[in-house]
């Protein structure tokens, strides 16, 4: 059972009874005044045409979570530094997803040779989660392609390099993406069928075995792909090339991959990380019906722990040139990894609220870079509290809503969440699920009932169908 008590799930069934015994008068409590916006389709967020992620029951998905992960154990000892504690963590302060970090040269430390030792090691992790209501990505994760070049990934022994040089650079590891030999490496992962089988494969033994776990939402499929630029090409051309001509055609052979034992999960597919200086992406039609678009959110100067600049629009660049594709492709957002280095320089509480408001503009959700317990991009310190203007992302949220949302925002400034939705109609879920963070908070609604959690973290909002319901969600106090 999630953390939601027994006790609130009998009360959640009587309620829908009494529900049914009062649906006329919810039903005209909830209609709509003369200044009340008719709600969008449900297929469709933020007026774009960006289509909404939703569950099995078809409910409107929101993810808001974190990244968790353990770069520095391997084989025996990988993902040892990830505990419970991570999950009830996270919960606690209100968030309901984390992108789990798996490693290729972990789970296939020889061709062929699958670690169950790794896979228990998972699912065990899975566990905690499922135990805590957090959602799971699993996340092949890749930093510099792999253990080759001293980084984490793709095995060494599906790495090609023709003998190309390769030149540490531990100041500027990112720049190790454009050493000769790195290049090289993604070519042969691209191009090389038995690395394509051995990739898909991989892929297959993980989604066979956590198909059907209860924490599983999706996989991504590769963490920040990059590629091998051609000669005379600048950086924004090599990387549409590569996505079109390399990435895409990768995608979809592992998608019909995991399609031969998971029909269900989402499948989450990133852009290269140029997109991250507001660079279109090149990808093209990922032939699946559950794609997730799931590019990074990242800033090169703030990366190297320079301070946000309002003036140079980045925020505003990012989100126009990163819409484009879901609009194109009709795809869901959630955007993989955000957040500055340096979260307490002179500008970044804007940063935050500025970041907030746009991924709420056209996304189904994020997950920050990253929960850990400590300095740098931690969330939190060793004591659990949100590090400098990391509690700007702790907002309350619909986690999932049962019917069309036709509107969703949080006035920080105000302390003030409002949702409006058409409740499904007679075939749909009645239950439409919020997320609170610390502190103390009124929840009100206009056309349906309210139940709160023990530990009034979570609210449960019931509605008959067709019900026009407006939520809102009120600051009292903030929590010590």
């Amino acid at each position: 059972m999630s953390r939601l008590s027994r006790t609130t799930l009998v009360a959640t069934a009587v309620a829908a009874s009494l529900l049914a015994t009062l649906a006329p008068a919810a039903t005209a409590t909830a209609e709509p005044t003369a200044a009340r916006t008719e709600p969008a389709p449900a297929a469709e967020t933020g007026g774009d045409g960006i289509p909404d992620l939703t569950d099995s029951r078809g409910r409107v998905l929101t993810l808001r979570g974190w990244n968790v992960g353990d770069k520095a154990h391997s084989g025996d000892a990988a993902l040892s530094s990830v505990t419970e504690k991570h999950f009830r963590d996270m919960r606690a302060k209100g968030f309901n997803t984390a992108r789990l970090l798996v490693f290729w040269d972990d789970l296939e430390p020889r061709p062929g040779q699958y670690s169950h030792r790794y896979l228990r090691t998972i699912e065990q992790v899975l566990d905690w989660a499922a135990a805590h209501d957090v959602k799971v990505v699993l996340d092949a994760h890749q930093d510099v392609f792999g253990p080759a070049f001293d980084h984490r990934g793709i095995p060494a022994w599906a790495t090609r390099t023709d003998g190309l040089p390769f030149t540490p650079r531990p100041d500027d590891w990112f720049s190790e993406y454009f050493e000769p030999a790195v290049q090289r490496a993604f070519t042969h992962l691209y191009e090389d069928e038995d690395l394509r089988q051995a990739q898909a494969r991989m892929w297959r033994v993980l989604a066979d075995r956590f198909e059907d776990h209860p924490a599983v939402l999706g996989y991504d499929l590769i963490n920040e792909p990059m590629g091998e630029l051609r000669e005379g090409e600048d950086l924004a051309t090599a990387a549409r090339r590569i996505e079109r001509d390399q990435i895409t055609p990768m995608y979809n052979r592992i998608a019909d991959a995991i399609r031969s034992v998971d029909q269900d999960s989402w499948l989450f597919v990133e852009p290269t990380p140029i997109v991250g200086e507001g660079v279109p992406t090149g990808l093209g039609r990922i032939d699946d019906p559950k794609v997730v678009y799931a590019p990074h959110f990242y800033n090169g100067t703030m990366e190297a722990g320079g301070d946000y600049d309002p003036s140079a629009r980045w925020i505003e660049n990012y989100e126009a040139a990163i819409t484009l594709y879901p609009k194109e492709h009709k795809v869901p957002v959630v955007v993989g990894e955000w957040g500055p280095l340096n979260n307490s320089a002179p500008n970044m509480n804007r940063f935050y609220r500025e970041a907030m408001a746009s991924l709420g503009r056209y996304g189904s959700g994020w997950t920050g870079w990253e929960w850990c317990y400590g300095g740098g991009y931690c969330a939190v310190d060793s004591t659990g509290a949100f590090r400098t203007n990391k509690e700007l992302t702790a907002e309350p949220y619909a986690e999932a809503v049962a019917g069309r949302v036709g509107s969703a925002a949080y006035d920080p400034a105000a302390g003030v969440y409002r949702l409006e939705y058409r409740a499904a109609g007679p075939r749909g879920s009645r239950v439409t699920e919020l997320a609170l963070p610390p502190g103390d908070w009124k929840v009100a609604a206009r056309g349906a009932l309210v139940l709160r959690d023990r530990d009034r973290s979570r609210v449960r909002v019931l509605a008959v169908p067709d019900a026009r319901v407006t939520v809102t969600v009120t600051r009292t106090a903030a929590r010590p």
